[in-house]
């Protein structure tokens, strides 16, 4: 099998650079319009596909980005591998604005988002007790290191609604009660949805700020994170020019089993299964589901 890099690009990375025969290309979901065309291309011999979250421009909020649309979309072009990076505020004192935190689990506290592919008629559980990929965080972190980033391998990401940033009593509790290390607002449902797709799946935090739990700190400034933004995302396009490399052109099956999440996962008999939404889950789950 062949792998396919995709990169999700949070606040700050809107496109990346290098790609030969680089086109940026229009995908059709049954879930509606990705966030933006998805740009396409080859670095290092890899194919890529990069896919800003928020759209160039930065037209989404976290709430209305289409999740499930972007995942089907890359699924469609034959992304194996997805890095998704994206701005967070810290809740440690050693994870300080401009460090990266290879994130490995999840705490996820958004409302009124589309988490799941599936539904009624068809059924499925995924498990996302261990929601991230071991093997592509690995080559993050190693791809973080020899870029020069100050990188952390491991951290909980506490996933938050949006747009608004955290009270500093919200900020405290999710710090010291619930024992959060990172906070952002998009990461979820996307990994959720990444697992159900059969996608492997890792997240690069690109720290900003220290939220507002910070006595020093006091609140979140815009202007401040800002300030942050623009050397990130230069480390950030380094990280990603370094994937190719560690991941290289052939790729074994996930030995942690990211790509068959949905081997035992559906619930509904076939013979009870709606052929609607089947036929809506061609691309993330036509594996498992074959139609007659």
């Amino acid at each position: 099998m062949d792998t396919r890099i995709g990169i999700i690009g949070g606040s700050g990375l809107y496109q990346i650079e290098g790609l030969a025969d680089a086109e940026w290309v229009g995908v059709d979901t049954p879930w509606g319009h990705a966030s933006d065309k998805i740009l396409t291309g080859t670095l290092d011999g890899v194919p890529m596909a990069f896919l800003p979250r928020h759209g160039r421009g930065h037209v989404h909020s976290p709430s209305t980005v289409p999740y499930r649309a972007n995942i089907d979309a890359l699924k469609r072009l034959g992304v194996t591998d997805i890095f998704s990076v994206s701005a967070c505020g810290s809740f440690r004192e050693d994870l300080a604005p401009g460090d990266f935190v290879i994130v490995d689990q999840f705490i996820d506290r958004t409302v009124g988002r589309e988490s799941s592919f599936f539904g009624t008629g068809c059924v499925a559980h995924v498990s996302v007790a261990h929601p991230t990929c071991p093997r592509l965080g690995d080559a993050a972190f190693a791809a973080a290191k020899a870029q020069g980033v100050t990188v952390h391998r491991g951290g909980t990401y506490l996933a938050m609604e949006g747009p608004q940033f955290s009270s500093a009593a919200e900020s405290k509790m999710y710090r010291d009660a619930w024992g959060a290390d990172v906070i952002g607002m998009t990461n979820m449902p996307e990994a959720k949805l990444a697992r159900e797709a059969e996608i492997c799946y890792a997240s690069v935090a690109m720290i900003t700020d220290y939220d507002s739990w910070h006595p020093d700190h006091g609140s979140v400034d815009i202007s401040d994170i800002l300030a942050i933004l623009g050397g990130n995302a230069d480390a950030a396009r380094g990280l990603v020019a370094r994937l190719p490399g560690l991941l290289g052109a052939d790729r074994a099956p996930c030995p942690h089993g990211c790509d068959r999440a949905l081997e035992f996962a559906l619930m509904t008999a076939p013979d009870h299964r709606d052929p609607t939404l089947v036929a809506k889950l061609e691309a993330v789950a036509g594996r498992v589901l074959p139609r007659g």
